[in-house]
């Protein structure tokens, strides 16, 4: 083994049935308790159940509520993961072992941004492995009863290692977590095909762009309780705009449309900045956020969808708020 698949801090469990999932975890959790690791897990609470009524004697287990780590979506979850490490590291072990359970749901529309985290976690995995700098050894559990199956396809690309009958094995379909990356597809967004609600070209006054963002989105007929998510959205496009003022290239255009179940907006720059496939799932400047460089990760915390992709001689930054 090499690189990552020879470090087997990224693995994955794909089982269709209680006793496989159930037994191939409680060996991984007993390997790391009798190390004297930590180990926590977050999963589901019907795996939760599953695996405490199996370890009934292992009380050092931490069990970590599911919507701690995964509540706020695939992306910040990325930075979740991360800080479990951090959070029960210990002096007398150089390892945390997690298990995760992701779940993605069953609406087709949320599928790229999880097919995202599983490629960024395996990457940052990876590199942190490689500097030698991160404890985590993680163990992800796929339930192909309960996750639809293009997202079966994604653990299997992007997890160097499969937990088989307690073992690892190296994936042969392991894929390279950026060329997986790029090769996932930017959908089509309908909205972009009908009149904007704003429309700013060469936008330079600031200022002046957030009055009329706040405005013609009160304008709009948006549905009721929808103002939280339309805040954090206005923050992610101010963000966003910001971003390219700073750091791209002239001009910068905006436009901003309002549908009966959702916020798009897209921000448009000639620079060749955003390059990097893993650029904003989490701040640039690590965990200190004084030090600033958090615009594209708060982006993503906050909207559904980041979409960024190469427009004509500049760099598009698509957001998606989806109303619920």
């Amino acid at each position: 083994m090499d690189g990552a698949a020879g470090s087997g801090r990224h693995r994955a469990l794909i089982g269709a049935s209680d006793s496989e999932l159930v037994d191939g975890t409680v060996a991984f959790v007993c390997a790391g308790l009798d190390a004297g690791e930590p180990v926590v897990v977050v999963c589901s609470d019907q795996t939760t159940q599953l695996l405490q009524q199996a370890l009934p004697d292992r009380p050092q287990v931490i069990w970590t509520a599911w919507s701690d780590v995964y509540g706020n979506g695939p992306a910040a979850a990325i930075t979740a993961v991360r800080r479990l490490g951090v959070r029960h590291r210990v002096a007398a072990s150089p390892v945390v072992r997690v298990v995760l359970e992701p779940l993605p749901g069953s609406d087709p529309d949320s599928w790229r941004e999880w097919q995202r985290y599983e490629a960024v976690l395996d990457h940052q995995l990876g590199e942190a492995n490689r500097a030698g700098d991160d404890p985590l050894l993680v163990l992800c559990l796929c339930d192909t009863r309960r996750v639809p199956t293009p997202l079966v396809d994604a653990v299997r690309a992007t997890h160097p290692v499969l937990q088989v009958d307690g073992h690892e094995q190296v994936n042969p379909d392991h894929v390279d977590p950026e060329e997986y990356l790029a090769s996932l597809p930017v959908p089509l967004e309908p909205l972009e095909s009908t009149q904007p609600l704003v429309h700013a070209d060469s936008v330079r006054d600031l200022r002046g762009l957030r009055r009329d963002l706040a405005a013609r989105a009160a304008e709009a007929r948006l549905p009721s309780g929808s103002e939280p998510a339309l805040e954090d959205f206005l923050l992610a496009v101010d963000e966003m705009t910001t971003n390219a003022l700073r750091h791209g290239r002239p001009p910068v255009d905006l436009r901003l449309w309002a549908g009966g179940d959702r916020l798009v907006c897209t921000v448009t720059d000639h620079g060749a900045g955003l390059q990097d496939p893993f650029i904003g799932y989490g701040p640039a400047h690590g965990d200190d956020l004084s030090l600033g460089g958090m615009g594209l990760w708060l982006a993503r915390q906050l909207c559904d969808h980041v979409d960024i992709t190469v427009a004509g001689e500049g760099v598009q930054v698509r957001l998606t708020t989806v109303l619920r």
